[in-house]
């Protein structure tokens, strides 16, 4: 991947500075469990500041913490991300782990890129149990890329940058082919709508190699992205999978820039077990999920994820 060429406004983020402080209040949302931390003066107003942020007001992203988790918040109405205080570098989140599943199918890739930095869950895991892996992290807010440290997010390195620019102006830059691209872009209002578009469906196809992944996660108002499975089906010949996260509001759509997308479920089986050997995850689990997606071909989606 071209390490220096950036899109027009993108820049690499620094990653040498101290990490912003930050102003600690009570937790507006449930009072007496935990503390809510924001990027704001030490002499902003707490009460003003935690009616904006009950009203839905509040723009800036914002971290919740309990003494055991610490989450990235752009609202209430969703978490971001999430990090387990004692095990940073673990995905918590069941639809992180999911999106993880292309490892089935290209377990050492060499070039990754990521759409939305959040509180960094995936790229910490991808960089600590990828180290093979050069991966470009695309994230628009700087507000977000502003909290990196405070969610053990990694420097800026040979094979790890950060950059400030939006994904989809960022994706038709490339000139180097990439392996896998993971779409987790969104905002206060859910999917980022410059990625909830046929024309970034038709970017991602082009910027990936013959054999190359794109992963989304699709979650919130599925009037903003039902429409994208129906895309996909074309711009990849519809080679294509969608998985619901249990017990989440996510699907999870994988698409396969192979023409004859056609995997040896059963033999899948033996590589499930070993990359849960190798990097923790129930991939045996996953393999059974896709697996039963295929099975029910492409046009019987869940019923949960046509828009109403």
């Amino acid at each position: 991947m071209n390490r220096t060429r950036q899109p027009i406004g993108g820049a690499a983020t620094p990653d040498d500075q101290d990490a912003p402080e930050l102003l600690d209040v009570p937790n507006p949302f449930i009072p007496g469990n935990g503390r809510v931390r924001l990027l704001e003066r030490m002499d902003t107003l707490v009460e003003e500041v935690s009616e904006r942020l009950l009203d839905g007001t509040y723009r800036k992203p914002f971290i919740v913490e309990d003494g055991q988790l610490r989450y990235l918040h752009f609202s209430l109405a969703y978490v971001q991300s999430a990090m387990r205080i004692d095990e940073p570098d673990e995905l918590d989140l069941r639809y992180t782990q999911k999106m993880m599943g292309f490892l089935l199918f290209k377990p050492q890739p060499r070039h990754l890129l990521m759409l939305g930095l959040g509180g960094g869950s995936l790229a910490k895991f991808c960089y600590r149990q990828l180290p093979g892996a050069d991966i470009t992290v695309v994230e628009i807010d700087p507000g977000v890329i502003s909290l990196r440290q405070h969610f053990l997010v990694p420097g800026n390195d040979r094979r790890f940058r950060v950059l400030c620019a939006d994904g989809a102006d960022y994706v038709p830059t490339l000139d180097e082919k990439i392996d896998v691209l993971l779409a987790d872009a969104f905002d206060k209002f859910g999917l980022a709508t410059s990625i909830a578009d046929i024309g970034f469906v038709r970017d991602a196809f082009n910027a990936l190699r013959p054999d190359g992944i794109l992963v989304m996660n699709l979650t919130g108002d599925k009037r903003q992205y039902a429409h994208l499975f129906d895309e996909a089906l074309v711009v990849f010949d519809r080679q294509v999978l969608l998985v619901s996260v249990y017990d989440h509001c996510n699907h999870i759509l994988f698409a396969f820039k192979e023409r004859r997308f056609a995997p040896d479920w059963l033999r899948l089986k033996t590589q499930a077990s070993e990359l849960k050997a190798r990097h923790g995850l129930d991939f045996p689990l996953f393999r059974q999920k896709m697996a039963q997606a295929a099975h029910l071909g492409i046009e019987d989606r869940p019923a949960d994820f046509d828009a109403a």
